[in-house]
């Protein structure tokens, strides 16, 4: 792993990804907030019950949606601090803007 142009690049990909599925996820439970106001303002004015169960439908595909999105956010989060630590470890990265970045993105990622 001495190769650091790779090293960055590696740094760069796994960041990006990160940050990616953090919006990916933030959006997903944003949508499935706005279907759980659709469907309570469906049943609350009586709406067809093909109507309301349609909504369910959307809200629970927003709910798959969701766990899927956290999967992946925890794999790629995990994939990225394993980097970090290998590249943390070696003495040619010790102050690295790349590094700094991808712990950035890690910390980020991971609240």
């Amino acid at each position: 792993m001495s190769n650091k142009p790779a090293v960055h690049r590696q740094l760069n990909i796994k960041s990006g990804v990160a940050k990616r599925l953090l919006k990916e996820h933030i959006l997903y439970a944003k949508e499935a907030e706005e279907q759980q106001r659709k469907l309570d303002k469906l049943i609350a004015n009586n709406a067809e019950q093909w109507d309301v169960n349609s909504a369910r439908r959307i809200l629970e595909e927003s709910h798959r949606m969701i766990k899927d999105s956290d999967n992946r956010l925890g794999k790629a989060v995990q994939d990225l601090r394993e980097l970090v630590l290998r590249v943390k470890s070696q003495p040619e990265f010790a102050e690295d803007v790349e590094l700094l970045h991808a712990e950035e993105a890690l910390e980020e990622a991971s609240v």
